[in-house]
């Protein structure tokens, strides 16, 4: 049985209400509509230009919607009001030593003084615009989490050497292919990874996801139509969340992350600017 709430939230400071009352656990794909989702990374101060840095150098991956200073935790530019972000994230994942220690609801009792969070574009803020056009979500439709896969023939570029580039998937029918593209491409969709990076069958040869991709890295398989569909590959911000893990094991540090599929839910619209 799929983990994805059957509730559908359609306004971002209720949902996070919701979230840090612990009403609402689930994966936020299909969540209020329209709005901006962001992944999240937690690292300490000593090493968070690292990260920074990482974030330069793979902008379609990891697009930096906003950095908060250290210790502090509620967004400036994401959120107009009611947000922690220590508390609304539906799970959060903990790493020391780059191993994974921990699930978590809540972070404030990890979050020191000396932290520096980071926000990154989501795949999942344009899942809506594609729908109103008239393209199915499989994994919505299917009330899962998205499927997303490690790209073993994709290494990315910047000061950390062996971080792989992750991607999400979603079916397209066959006929919708270039219209995904030309919606997902727009201009205010470069802040939540654009357009696809592959579209096709030849991924393994392509990426070196997995041949059968049933077999996820992370999030939930979905069905596809191998005749009618044809499967799109979109940057995904859980490459971040690599290289936080990279980070994390190098330099002996407690990072902290969002689950994947598990986003921070902006008030910033999908069409909107973010304040600078």
């Amino acid at each position: 049985m799929s983990s994805l709430s059957y509730i559908r939230y359609e306004n971002p400071i209720e949902l996070r209400q919701a979230i840090r009352s612990g009403q609402f656990t689930s994966t936020t794909s299909s969540q209020c509509p329209q709005y901006v989702q962001a992944n999240m990374v937690i690292l300490p101060k000593t090493v968070s230009d690292k990260f920074l840095q990482f974030c330069q150098s793979n902008p379609r991956a990891c697009p930096l919607l906003e950095m908060l200073p250290a210790g502090t935790y509620q967004p400036r530019k994401l959120a107009k009001t009611d947000a922690d972000i220590r508390t609304d994230v539906p799970k959060y994942r903990v790493y020391q030593n780059g191993q994974l220690v921990e699930e978590v609801a809540d972070v404030k009792e990890l979050c020191k003084e000396e932290m520096v969070t980071f926000l990154l574009g989501c795949s999942f803020s344009f899942e809506h615009a594609l729908q109103s056009n008239g393209i199915r979500i499989r994994n919505v439709d299917e009330n899962k989490n998205v499927a997303m896969y490690k790209c073993s023939k994709i290494q990315c570029p910047g000061p950390l050497d062996n971080v792989i580039l992750v991607v999400s998937m979603r079916p397209i029918r066959n006929d919708q292919v270039e219209l995904a593209k030309e919606i997902t491409g727009a201009p205010h969709f470069q802040k939540t990874h654009g357009a696809p990076l592959y579209c096709g069958y030849n991924y393994v040869e392509e990426l070196g996801v997995n041949e059968d991709l049933n077999q996820v890295d992370f999030g939930e398989s979905v069905t596809i139509n191998q005749q009618t569909e044809t499967p799109c590959f979109w940057y995904c911000g859980v490459t971040g969340i690599m290289a936080a893990i990279e980070i994390s094991k190098r330099d002996k540090v407690t990072c902290i992350t969002h689950s994947p599929g598990y986003m921070f839910v902006s008030d910033i619209r999908e069409d909107e600017d973010i304040p600078q």
